[in-house]
């Protein structure tokens, strides 16, 4: 992998986190890729649903790689008297990790507003105890001068309005990654950068290979439809890094098993002897509150062998951290996986 597709990855991660996509408000970042496959000369084909499907060539035995490009957010619940807005989570968002974030409020007529996350008594010389960061107690503070329910409404603000936190995207000249939404946005890079080289590099593919982003991972249907020929399937999601976890942010992380159960031994082990073949630092590892696109393509009923790979990233539903380490190994497992 050069310096060159390690760029382009960077360039499209920055482009990816830029955009916000919490579940359910997604049309933007999905044009975004597929204006990009498009550039590069592919036939992306959108959904009904949302989902972006791009075939990259190849013949025989159909394999699915997906990622998301939904992440974790909120939505307006109600407009509070004073003029602040009760926020409800999408996806299996951490409030702990969001008071004190700065964001944005996404009106169905097309305006935004910023403001910022906080509890209902975030000031420390003030609160005679401290307020639990859990939904009902947090708020978004708009930067206008509101004071009551009548004047947000008058912005244009109302219930199911989208709320999207500020992602803060940071590639250090050390190689670490900060962002939010590296879950899983971070691997959408990834594929558009193998996108990218099969038509740079002319890559000689093995197999038919189809790439699929994902619109609702994050609420548990993402993969739950899939080009019908597909016979194998791997989600290219984060990596856990942590306690009892093998992972670090340099490594790929190939998942045996997490909160669904086992994924295909066979497909384990063919990714692992891969890694090992090729000397990538990888890891194998259980994930114990996890879930992927490609579970949901199992309980909908598709008969294929099922995989999750990814670049470790720590502090998973966070202000996440990775490291273009991971990146590259990840690449380079995909690379291998589909030419050799």
């Amino acid at each position: 992998m050069n310096n060159q597709n390690i760029d382009y990855i960077g360039e499209q991660l920055k482009a990816l986190t830029a955009i916000a996509s919490p579940t359910g408000f997604t049309k933007k970042a999905t044009d975004y890729v597929s204006e990009q496959l498009t550039a590069m000369g592919y036939e992306p084909k959108l959904s009904n649903k949302g989902n972006i499907s791009v075939t990259l060539g190849g013949e025989g035995s159909p394999l699915v790689l997906a990622s998301h490009v939904d992440t974790l957010g909120a939505m307006v619940r109600s407009i509070k008297d004073n003029g602040r807005l009760r926020p409800t989570t999408l996806g299996g968002h951490q409030w702990s990790t969001a008071d004190g974030e700065n964001c944005m409020v996404f009106t169905r007529d097309g305006r935004m507003y910023t403001g910022v996350v906080l509890n209902t008594e975030p000031s420390a010389h003030v609160a005679d105890e401290k307020v639990e960061t859990k939904e009902e107690n947090m708020e978004i503070l708009l930067d206008e001068n509101v004071t009551d329910k009548e004047q947000v409404q008058a912005l244009g603000i109302q219930t199911g309005d989208i709320i999207a936190m500020d992602p803060r995207t940071v590639i250090t000249p050390s190689g670490y990654i900060k962002s939010r939404f590296l879950d899983d946005k971070l691997s959408a890079a990834i594929l558009l950068g193998i996108a990218h080289s099969i038509k740079e590099e002319g890559w000689k593919l093995n197999r038919k290979v189809t790439l699929l982003f994902t619109v609702y991972e994050e609420v548990g249907h993402g993969g739950s439809y899939v080009p019908e020929d597909t016979e194998e399937m791997i989600s290219v999601d984060m990596g856990c890094v942590g306690a009892d976890l093998g992972c670090t942010e340099h490594m790929v992380s190939i998942c045996a098993k997490d909160s669904g159960g086992p994924y295909n031994y066979q497909l384990v082990t063919a990714l692992s002897e891969i890694a090992k073949k090729e000397n990538l630092e990888y890891a194998i590892d259980v994930y114990p509150h996890y879930g992927s696109d490609v579970e949901a393509t199992l309980h909908s009923g598709y008969d294929i062998r099922h995989g999750l790979i990814g670049p470790g990233v720590y502090a998973s539903h966070n202000y996440e951290r990775s490291h273009m380490d991971g990146v590259k190994n990840t690449y380079k497992l995909l690379e291998k996986y589909i030419t050799e």
